[in-house]
């Protein structure tokens, strides 16, 4: 098979003539921060989810960040999974908590509620659940070793059933790459009223929104320029420009979904046996396969040279400096080396996909027979 002449990427989203007019739309009525199209956002995806209160941030990152500070947490310690991006665990030290980072399971590659148990601490308050590659966290298990509160981070679980139930609260990602993307942005969900509005009144400095005031929100009439501030707030909104794209996404999300875990399906079938494959997933955010750790970074820069981009997700967090932790993690330091992640999204065409596996095959071929 010839090499092709461009890269194929990892990952990437895919937009249309949805987005750009929804986009025209939003430009042509004057109104392009915090506004309706938010406000519908909002409204719909908590349907879509299952919780009965949504407030949309600027990201996920910034959702977690704003549930701790709603929250009112001081000097507590924050469990989260070493098998996560950085944001995880670096959310914790913005509010001057500790990162309490715990082992995984080899399976899911999700934190293990008996590293749990074993490393909580009297003031472990808050625990963070990645959905990894959109496969779930063992909940049950996690409930029966914490008792506190339980944040589901579900950036790579949009839309996993019942995904975002498990926990206390959820905090989605529409980042560029995710399965329903807009550029950036996040939401918070939760059945927990009071949490989502005061999450919702710190999105703007603890100002109520410009949009809701001049609708009328203050029982005044026209545009009411006066407003209380009765707590600390931030600058975490979502502007009606990023909500726009996320209407057409969600629009588009279960065909997008089908593509992805028929990419997932080609991959379980067609990839050569030595590689392991991953857990389902019903988003396939990212498939993260496992070949042995003495062949992964010489795929790696086999499948470079072939113009294919993979990546890993993730290096361990406990290897990271501001992050290091005097304790051993045996399944997340035997399991990490060995992943890999291969190109799936909405942009990849059948002919993409026959190019993956022929050239992942072939170097499995080349190099054991």
């Amino acid at each position: 098979m010839e090499i092709r002449d461009t890269m194929l990427p990892v990952l990437g989203p895919k937009g249309g003539k949805e987005e750009i007019e929804a986009l025209t739309q939003v430009i042509e009525s004057g109104w392009w921060g915090k506004g309706p199209k938010v406000a519908e956002f909002e409204e719909k995806f908590a349907k879509m989810v299952g919780h009965k209160y949504a407030v949309a941030v600027t990201s996920a990152s910034h959702g977690q960040d704003l549930v701790m500070k709603a929250m009112g947490f001081k000097g507590i310690d924050v469990i989260n999974p070493t098998i996560s991006f950085i944001a995880t665990a670096m959310i914790p030290l913005w509010n001057d908590f500790t990162s309490n980072i715990v082992d995984v399971k080899a399976d899911t590659m999700c934190i293990d509620p008996e590293d749990v148990e074993r490393y909580k601490k009297p003031n472990s308050e808050v625990l963070i659940a990645v959905n990894q590659a959109g496969v779930p966290a063992d909940y049950e298990g996690l409930r029966k070793v914490f008792g506190g509160f339980i944040l589901e981070d579900t950036a790579h679980s949009c839309y996993t059933p019942g995904a975002g139930l498990g926990g206390d609260a959820a905090v989605w990602s529409f980042q560029a790459v995710k399965t329903m993307p807009c550029g950036d942005g996040g939401m918070i969900t939760s059945n927990d009223k009071d949490l989502i509005e005061k999450c919702r009144e710190m999105t703007w400095f603890g100002v109520s929104s410009t949009w809701s005031r001049s609708q009328g929100a203050s029982g005044k009439p026209g545009y009411a320029w006066d407003y209380q501030v009765d707590l600390v707030g931030y600058k975490y909104y979502m502007i009606d420009i990023m909500a726009a794209i996320c209407l057409e996404q969600m629009k588009k999300l279960p065909e997008h979904l089908e593509f992805r875990r028929h990419v997932q399906e080609r991959y379980k079938n067609e990839l050569h046996p030595i590689i392991q494959r991953p857990p389902y997933s019903d988003t396939v955010q990212y498939y993260c396969a496992k070949v042995p750790k003495e062949h992964r970074d010489k795929l790696i820069d086999y499948l470079g040279h072939k113009k294919i981009h993979t990546s890993v997700h993730f290096k361990p967090l406990h290897l990271y400096t501001p992050l290091l932790q005097n304790r051993d993690y045996p399944v997340a330091d035997k399991e990490w080396v060995k992943l890999i992640s291969l190109p799936v999204h909405n942009r990849m065409e059948e002919s993409d996909i026959d190019y993956v596996i022929y050239w992942v095959n072939k170097y499995f071929e080349e190099n054991i027979g």
